[in-house]
């Protein structure tokens, strides 16, 4: 039986930071010691972590990994192999794919493909549309992690429009309803409002992306989920926040009071409008970076409760589908292999301390979606882990990313901390720059 000793590092776990150790046995913590403490029983394998954060390992619940019919820009093994390099131990795939994920047998193939290729944990939503809600009471809730609702146009045209089958898709379901919330019907509005004022021109500067998936979209269609939300008691989650005039929806209150919950993305936190100037449609995502403005109350609510996670929405393109701009470029950046580096970095800025961004990055995300014995550094729990190095100066360059398209927005930065280790149901995924592709992960489990 094999045990491994993790000694001497800065244990980062539910609202804390103390130098201790963590016995894993098998895919298990078996033991949190203090500094002090040593194991019950002898070590077969010893790490010293001397210097290094341990965290829990971090769960992405929103990630489209483009598998299947997709893959020419992603496929699980390349996305989920980027993702253990970046700490992250568990995900959760849109539906959005070819086919799509909006029958029994498309989630269960997709269970299927994603066992057969996936380094580390995942899971699944099942996408609505307006007329598949017949299905979710064939749902299994304790492997499906939500259902995924777009109420704004998306990847695969799984628009919801209907107002019957959005209060069917609401009252229909006692699973988690993830929504991408934007109003169609302002953003067509806007296009056609830019198109005419400029008539001479194919495509717009994506610097009017912005505009055209306004401030006034986001809000109104995150407005309408949450008034259906409480008026048949579903549970949602909306996805992306992006503007400041949103966040007057949430309620600053304990997660565990919450039937409402938001996440925030890392594009959201990281950009602004003004880096379309020299990033330009690297950065093109739906819901659009907007001002300044929106980004700085976004890391506020994050730091005061009321966004409850922080996600990627890694959405892989190649270069070649990003060109053009605000009408034709695709919207979508890879994120997942660098977003834990990313709010680290913003720890040392000062925006977060590197407790909110574990209770943000993995305990929230564990309990909201009640995922089970993960999320958490505790005996009995799944020995999903990542160590990090702080005072590790690099630069993101084209030859270290793993992401199958082969870019990211993130190039030419300098960050201070690094990746070191990440263990994925206490097997070592990722040391020392190397992937052990051979590993495969387990499918999520739900309360």
């Amino acid at each position: 039986m094999k045990r491994t000793l993790i000694k001497n590092a800065i244990i980062v776990n539910e609202g804390k930071s103390i130098e201790g150790s963590v016995v894993i046995e098998n895919e298990k913590i078996i033991e949190l010691l203090t500094a002090e403490q040593e194991p019950t029983s002898p070590c077969n394998e010893t790490i010293d972590a001397s210097g290094c954060y341990l965290l829990p390992g971090i769960i992405d619940d929103h990630v489209h990994f483009r598998d299947p019919g997709l893959t020419h820009k992603a496929d699980i093994s390349t996305e989920s192999s980027a993702a253990a390099a970046g700490g992250v131990t568990s995900i959760m795939d849109m539906p959005n794919t070819n086919p799509l994920v909006t029958t029994i047998d498309t989630l269960n193939d997709k269970f299927e493909l994603m066992a057969r290729k996936s380094v580390i944990n995942y899971s699944c939503y099942f996408g609505a549309t307006n007329t598949n809600y017949k299905f979710f009471e064939h749902l299994d809730s304790h492997k499906v992690c939500g259902i995924k609702l777009f109420m704004g146009s998306s990847t695969g045209n799984m628009l919801v429009e209907r107002m019957k089958s959005l209060m069917k898709i609401f009252s229909d379901t006692d699973l988690l309803i993830a929504t991408h919330c934007e109003s169609q019907e302002i953003i067509k509005a806007n296009i056609e409002k830019y198109k005419k004022k400029y008539s001479d021109v194919v495509d717009l500067s994506v610097r009017y992306h912005h505009l055209i998936r306004s401030i006034e979209a986001c809000y109104q269609s995150s407005k309408l989920a949450v008034k259906l939300a409480k008026q048949t008691g579903a549970r949602l989650h909306i996805l992306h926040i992006s503007t400041e005039k949103e966040l007057s929806l949430f309620e600053n209150k304990p997660l565990a009071e919450k039937k409402i919950t938001a996440e925030a993305c890392i594009p959201h936190l990281l950009f602004t409008s003004a880096d379309y100037t020299t990033l330009g449609t690297r950065i093109k995502c739906n819901p659009a970076i907007k001002l300044k403005g929106n980004r700085e109350a976004l890391r506020n609510a994050v730091n005061s409760g009321l966004i409850d996670v922080i996600a990627t929405d890694h959405a892989p393109h190649l270069l070649s589908e990003k060109e053009g701009g605000a009408l034709k470029a695709t919207s979508g950046m890879p994120m997942v292999q660098f977003s834990l580096v990313s709010m680290l970095q913003l720890v040392n800025e000062g925006v977060f301390t590197i407790e909110k961004i574990v209770e943000k990055m993995c305990h929230a995300p564990a309990d909201i979606y009640s995922i089970n014995h993960r999320g958490y550094i505790r005996p009995g729990y799944q020995a999903d882990l990542v160590l990090v190095r702080p005072n590790n100066k690099w630069e993101l360059t084209k030859d270290s990313i793993l992401s199958k398209c082969q870019w990211s927005p993130l190039e030419g930065r300098t960050f201070d901390w690094k990746v070191d280790k990440t263990f994925v149901n206490g097997h070592l995924v990722y040391s020392e720059g190397r992937v052990d592709e051979n590993y495969r992960g387990q499918q999520l489990r739900f309360r």
